[in-house]
């Protein structure tokens, strides 16, 4: 019997690697070493709560919310449909509103931009989610939605809409999933942030699993 595939959709976070303008850069440094005296190897690490493939939590934008150790597992957790849209940069209503969306509770939207991950400078020409869109997502039900890159938000927005209007209603937002090679359909999602306190986001290990 043929093993369900798994696909490991998360970034390797290493110094050097693309970050988002203005947020701290990935520094891992030693702060033991058994070729200078040390019992063990251990490492002390410098990065942002959003390096890399990453989990916003409602405190991201909303002042005293929910932060990343209160999102419940059940949402992190389970069937997930990703929808593979490689020549779609503005992702809208009318776009979610030809996809087959029934039953679907946890979106994963694959575009152009798992092409771009990696690279610096980050582009700032990436597909992204509009208002209207977060908005029927809102309305259709929708408890986590992943997008491949480090914002599902149109960049230089000023009042941030998708953001607001998602995480304002609990939706769970994961960014940084690197889609590339991953077939469109139905998988079994395990998304797995840092638990850290009161967090606005951590950074996740996220895989998926043919179903």
């Amino acid at each position: 019997m043929k093993q369900p595939r798994i696909y490991d959709v998360s970034l390797t976070i290493e110094p050097g690697m693309a970050v988002w303008p203005g947020d701290p850069p990935v520094a891992v440094e030693s702060a033991s070493a058994i070729t200078e005296g040390g019992s063990s190897n251990l490492s002390r690490l410098k990065m942002g709560s959003h390096t890399g493939t990453h989990v916003d939590a409602p405190r991201h934008f909303i002042d005293g919310a929910a932060g990343v150790d209160a999102i419940s597992s059940d949402v992190l957790t389970g069937p997930a449909r990703l929808f593979q849209l490689p020549r779609v940069k503005r992702i809208d209503r009318r776009v979610l509103e030809g996809l087959d969306l029934e039953g679907v509770s946890r979106l994963l939207l694959g575009t152009g931009n798992s092409a771009l991950l990696g690279k610096k400078p980050l582009s700032m020409d990436y597909a992204f989610v509009t208002g209207d869109a977060a908005r029927y997502m809102v309305g259709r039900g929708v408890k986590l939605v992943g997008i491949d890159y480090l914002s599902i938000e149109e960049h230089g927005t000023v009042v941030h809409p998708v953001h607001h209007a998602l995480l304002g209603a609990g939706v769970v937002i994961v960014e940084g999933l690197d889609l590339a090679g991953v077939p469109a359909g139905d998988y079994e999602l395990m998304c797995l942030p840092l638990k850290m306190k009161d967090a606005d986001g951590a950074p996740a290990r996220v895989l998926l699993r043919e179903v």
